[in-house]
C-alpha cells in the first residue's frame, strides 16, 4: 500500500468483509452519471481491492472509443462485446467493477454478475443525472435534440431491471466518501458483517 493511502477503518472489519466476499466482485450498475466509476474507485481504495471500469476495458480490447463502437457496429453488437468483456473480467475477482449503463439490461450479463459478484445499484434522480451528463459529450445514447427526454425514458425502462440488483444505494450531490461509506455499510449488512465502516476523506482528492 502506498504511503498516501491509509486504511480509514479498523482492519478487522475490512478483513471480515473481504472474507465474506470471497472471490466475488463488487459490481456497480446504474445509469450514466450515477457515479459508478467515482464511487467504485473510493470503495476499491477503502477495501484495498483493484478497480476496473468495463467501458475502459472494452475500449482497451477493441482499441476504439465507446462512441466509435456504437457508430460502427451499433448497439446490439456493442452489447455482445460488453457481455463477453464483463464475463471475462468477473473471473478475476475479488475486485470492484463499474459497468456501463446498459450492461445490466442484458440477461446473460446479469446472470454472470449474479454468479460472480454482489451487484450495487447507484440510484439517482433525473436532475442529478442531467447535471452530470451534460458536462460530457461522449454519451452515444444522448446524441439527441432532447437528451432529458431520452434520459427519462431510459430511467423508465431500466430502473425496474436495476432494481434486481442485490443492493440499492441512493446517490446524490454529496461527497464521494459519504456515498462510498453507505455502499460499504450496505455490503456489510448484506454479507452479515458486524460493525460500521467509514470511508475517510483524503486531504486531497484528484479524481
Amino acid at each position: 500500500m502506498t504511503p498516501d493511502v491509509q486504511t480509514p477503518f479498523p482492519e478487522g472489519s475490512v478483513a471480515a468483509l473481504l472474507e465474506r466476499l470471497g472471490t466475488r466482485s463488487i459490481v456497480f450498475v446504474g445509469l450514466m452519471g450515477a457515479g459508478k466509476t467515482a464511487i467504485g474507485r473510493k470503495v476499491a481504495q477503502a477495501l484495498g481491492l483493484g478497480f476496473i471500469d468495463s467501458d475502459h476495458e472494452i475500449e482497451s480490447v477493441s482499441r476504439m472509443s465507446i462512441p466509435e463502437l456504437f457508430e460502427r457496429y451499433g448497439e446490439v453488437e456493442f452489447r455482445a462485446l460488453e457481455q463477453r468483456v464483463i464475463g471475462r473480467v468477473l473471473e478475476n475477482g475479488p475486485q470492484v467493477l463499474s459497468t456501463g449503463g446498459g450492461a445490466f439490461m442484458n440477461a446473460q450479463t446479469r446472470a454472470a454478475i449474479s454468479g460472480h459478484g454482489v451487484s450495487v445499484w447507484l440510484k439517482a434522480e433525473l436532475d442529478l443525472l442531467m447535471e452530470r451528463v451534460s458536462k460530457k459529450q461522449n454519451r452515444p445514447l444522448l446524441q439527441n435534440a432532447d437528451p432529458r427526454a431520452v434520459l427519462s425514458k431510459l430511467m423508465d425502462e431500466r430502473y425496474p431491471v436495476y432494481g434486481l440488483a442485490d443492493l440499492t444505494v441512493a446517490t446524490r450531490d454529496d461527497r464521494k466518501e459519504a456515498i462510498a461509506s453507505e455502499v460499504i455499510e450496505a455490503l456489510c449488512n448484506h454479507l452479515g458483517v458486524p460493525g460500521r465502516i467509514h470511508v475517510s476523506e483524503a486531504p486531497e482528492d484528484h479524481e
